[in-house]
């Protein structure tokens, strides 16, 4: 897709979206409608990211592919020959520019979409797809303004169609344990949870090994936020039954000054790099804290420019133990066998194992994240065969994609609160968890 955006154009988009995009609504929903054939799958975005989810969904039974859609042509070829390869017919490509993939969702043999595209890209493919009728799923962040948020929310509730957020780390096997533990009461009432998107991504997703920027990398020059909160809050939303019995009431946002592009730069390149020269919005470090209604408290790091190795700091406490994933350990008041002791999550692990991975772990996949994308994609088709609302839903996916432009806002405002848009209309007071729930 389009791999490049400026603020101005960002600020184009997010009206259009709020405005609609002239799709006419399908006379009926897609969901509630139950399945028996293979179902018909679309990809819009055909690059790294794209190719990665569709040799995924490769791996799950009945499924077809009829179109793909990318601006870039050999993006689109190289998708197609990925299905051929395979021994499944050839799908129709479509490259005409950057509005193609509604030609796309015209077609009446596609039941979903995957939508893998740069991010400013992603609420008007998914807007688009629920008027078509069209199950949703969208890479994350789902969306990057309020105003983006609020276009999903009420294209779901106009249309009936559901839109998911490909969160994967929600499906992580640690972090679905960690859930059951929760569920069965061994870290007693959830109070506090630290988690972050720790992940130097200077060198190869923001620019190039050679220097170039990337789509990506152009928010650093003018936004100041955290960009990428979804991987944080994957697991969490679940572990403390956010839009299902509690929900987020405020937060606040401080972010570092803004040194390590700068550095990486004359480093690598010399100091007279035109990067290495550039003014940069973006601070290196973003730390939000969340409190919700009930009086629990988030912590959210952005953590993706400076030098380090990856990982997401989970820590979720409650009034009867904590789990710390850098650790790999927990502390369970009254069963942990030393007083105040860390032990090894491994057993726990095995013992609470979610079914959706003891059903896997067999012959799990070796991509895909170790087979976390194939797990979150085999639940998503899941649905759409049933034709019931996905695991993530469109308020899930919202939640977490709000937290860009509401640190972005805290944070030009010298660190202010601000309050939590009701996504849900105060319905999180009736939800029950349904997410990942194990029988």
């Amino acid at each position: 897709m389009s791999d490049s955006i400026t603020r101005n154009e960002f600020l184009r988009r997010s009206a259009a979206a709020a405005t609609g995009f002239g799709i006419i609504a399908s006379s009926h929903s897609a969901a509630g409608q139950q399945r028996s054939r293979n179902l018909g799958v679309g990809l819009i975005g055909c690059g790294n990211r794209g190719r990665s989810l569709l040799r995924s969904m490769m791996a799950l039974p009945e499924l077809t592919f009829p179109a793909v859609c990318d601006t870039d042509a050999d993006n689109a070829d190289t998708a197609a020959r990925i299905i051929t390869d395979r021994g499944l017919s050839k799908p129709q490509t479509y490259t005409n520019g950057p509005e193609d993939f509604r030609r796309l969702l015209d077609r009446p043999d596609l039941d979903a979409v995957v939508i893998a595209s740069p991010w400013h890209w992603h609420t008007p493919m998914a807007v688009a797809a629920m008027e078509a009728g069209k199950y949703a799923g969208v890479e994350v962040p789902a969306a990057i303004t309020l105003d983006e948020c609020w276009r999903l929310v009420e294209t779901h509730e106009k249309t009936g169609t559901p839109c998911m957020m490909l969160e994967n780390w929600s499906f992580r096997r640690d972090n679905l344990a960690v859930l059951n533990m929760i569920r069965q009461g061994l870290l007693g009432d959830i109070v506090h949870c630290h988690c972050a998107h720790s992940h130097d991504c200077i060198d190869h997703w923001f620019f190039s090994p050679e220097g170039e920027i990337r789509w990506g990398g152009q928010y650093l020059l003018w936004r100041n936020a955290d960009q990428y909160p979804t991987h944080s809050l994957g697991p969490v939303l679940s572990w403390m039954d956010i839009g299902c019995g509690d929900y987020f009431d405020y937060m606040t946002s401080t972010a570092t000054r803004s040194s390590s592009i700068n550095d990486y730069f004359s480093r690598e390149f010399g100091a007279d790099h035109p990067n290495a020269r550039r003014s940069y919005a973006q601070g290196d470090i973003v730390t939000s804290v969340v409190r919700t209604r009930l009086g629990s408290t988030v912590v959210i790091n952005y953590d993706m420019q400076l030098p380090r190795p990856y990982d997401n700091r989970w820590m979720i406490q409650g009034t009867r133990g904590i789990y710390n994933e850098q650790r790999n350990s927990v502390y369970l008041t009254g069963v942990s066998p030393a007083y105040h002791e860390w032990e090894p999550f491994g057993p726990y692990q095995e013992k609470y194992e979610h079914a959706w991975w003891r059903e896997i772990r067999e012959n799990p996949p070796s991509d895909g994240h170790g087979g976390t994308d194939y797990l979150e994609l085999k639940m998503f088709f899941e649905a759409v065969r049933r034709g019931d609302q996905t695991p993530i839903d469109v308020y899930d996916s919202v939640t977490m994609s709000a937290i860009i432009p509401l640190s972005e806002q805290s944070i030009a405002t010298g660190s202010s609160p601000v309050r939590f848009p009701d996504f849900t209309r105060g319905a999180w007071k009736r939800r029950k968890p349904s997410f990942a729930v194990d029988n």
